[in-house]
């Protein structure tokens, strides 16, 4: 699992680093809220450690901004205030925890495991875009020509791709989300399935294109209009 840390103390920082490494999550850092944001356009987190006082941005706009830009992931705030309108302020912003500084760690990990959790009950039970649409229920991939049911891995990454429809996804990031706890696959696995949806997609009569950006990698392309 994969979390941001945005934290601009440098020594908590290395602190919860270690503490989260070592409670097996695989971790990027951001020490204010410009590089939390940047982050946030760039990657795919299964949540976000955020920090309320931080230089440039504040962790409470950036939870404003990353909402007001669909980005559902989910966040838990840190704020070393303890009034009861800053905990209020960001739970009204769409945060889903709070927690005030000083804390144990092991209150840090339950509440992470709880935030990450609740995330699935609140996500659209159909994602679309153009003129495909995906059941997360039953698998199912519909287009105008008909629909059929994706296989596990070919299902995990058409959800990636049309949760985030307009972000470019690396062949490292598909690989790391769908395949980092299978030791015998390797990156040449993404192409592989990239080639089994693209087909999919066209048998279904669906314009939605997956579109290679040379060197960086791929995205969905809405149909294109007659």
């Amino acid at each position: 699992m994969r979390l941001l840390l945005a934290e601009d103390e440098k020594e908590l920082s290395r602190a919860l680093s270690a503490i989260l490494t070592r409670s097996g999550y695989t971790l990027d850092c951001a020490y204010d809220g410009q590089e939390a944001l940047d982050y946030l356009e760039s990657d795919i987190y299964d949540g976000v450690v955020l920090d309320i006082m931080m230089p440039k941005v504040d962790g409470l706009t950036v939870l404003k901004k990353i909402r007001e830009a669909g980005n559902d992931v989910p966040v838990l705030i840190l704020t070393a205030k303890s009034e009861i309108d800053d905990r209020v302020t960001g739970l009204d912003l769409g945060a889903d925890d709070y927690l005030t500084k000083p804390f144990a760690s092991k209150e840090l990990l339950a509440r992470i495991r709880s935030m990450t959790r609740r995330q699935t009950p609140m996500t659209s039970p159909t994602l679309t875009f153009g003129d495909l649409s995906l059941e997360r229920a039953s698998y199912q991939l519909t287009g105008p020509a008909g629909s059929l049911r994706l296989a596990a891995k070919e299902f995990q990454m058409m959800e990636m791709f049309l949760s985030h429809p307009t972000q470019i996804l690396s062949a490292d990031q598909l690989f790391e989300k769908i395949w980092s706890w299978d030791s015998e696959a390797d990156t040449s696995v993404v192409w592989v399935y990239l080639s089994n949806l693209r087909k999919k997609i066209a048998q279904i009569g669906s314009g939605v294109q997956i579109k290679a950006t040379r060197g960086v990698g791929y995205s969905l392309q809405a149909p294109r209009e007659a």
